[in-house]
């Protein structure tokens, strides 16, 4: 298993690591949210761009991450524009969408992007992102279902071979058994195919145990909300940190 280090966090070793996403609609905003998510010491910290009013004037977007990267360093950064289809706030077209990343990717100011697989475009901005220097976690996100088993696992090992370096997939459980299907399909991937860090969770109430159950299934990190939560059954950082620390401990 290949650890993900960026900077000082190692991902894929230890306790599962905590990212908490910045949800401001501009600068003020995202200000206010950095300033109390800091106290949290999150271990990255995720950019959810999709929120941003002028996201789709590029040298805005880029003049924002400047003053983020700024206000949180040394803390890692994610930067994510969530498409509508995946849940996400705003709908841009897939040209704009690769055009956004790449450009993004290409200022260094960011750690990590986050990749949808199901993008036309998806090793385009891969290859971009590698080549500076730039980790990519490749997601897919379904609001409305549980994939099989096996589909889930399909996901991931996809995400693999498309060169992700941390794969993740969210799901919507319907009824209890749906969160064992995703729970097995993680520690079956974990044991079987992954050789680098996954992300997995199901969602909403229903999913919340596997938020904080990863570290026995095979998830290495989970998503806490700072000021205001990116997806349903988001557990508050504070609150997220002593629960994890206490399963890991014992």
């Amino acid at each position: 298993m290949k650890i993900v280090s960026i900077r000082n966090i190692h991902v894929g070793e230890g306790i599962p690591k905590i990212i908490v996403p910045l949800m401001g609609k501009n600068t003020d905003q995202l200000l206010l949210e950095i300033k109390t998510i800091k106290k949290a010491s999150p271990d990255i910290v995720e950019w959810r761009v999709d929120v941003l009013d002028e996201v789709e004037n590029i040298n805005v977007v880029k003049q924002t991450l400047s003053i983020i990267r700024e206000t949180l360093f040394p803390t890692p950064l994610l930067f994510t524009f969530r498409t509508h289809r995946e849940g996400g706030n705003k709908v841009i077209d897939d040209t704009y969408y690769k055009k956004l990343l790449k450009e993004v990717i290409q200022t260094k100011e960011i750690d990590l992007v986050d990749v949808e697989l199901f993008s036309p475009n998806v090793t385009d901005i891969v290859d971009t992102a590698k080549a500076n220097d730039v980790f990519v976690i490749m997601s897919n996100h379904d609001f409305e279902n549980t994939p099989v088993k096996e589909e889930i696992i399909w996901r991931l090992r996809r995400m693999q071979e498309l060169g992700a370096h941390i794969p993740k997939i969210a799901v919507m459980p319907k009824i209890p058994t749906d969160v064992l299907t995703l729970l097995d399909a993680t520690y079956t991937m974990k044991s079987l195919y992954a050789d680098r860090p996954i992300i997995t969770m199901s969602m909403a109430s229903t999913g919340v145990i596997s938020r904080i159950a990863g570290e026995f299934f095979g998830s290495a990190a989970t998503f806490g909300s700072g000021i205001e939560a990116s997806a349903p059954g988001q557990i508050p950082v504070e609150e997220l940190r002593k629960i994890l620390e206490t399963l890991h401990t014992n």
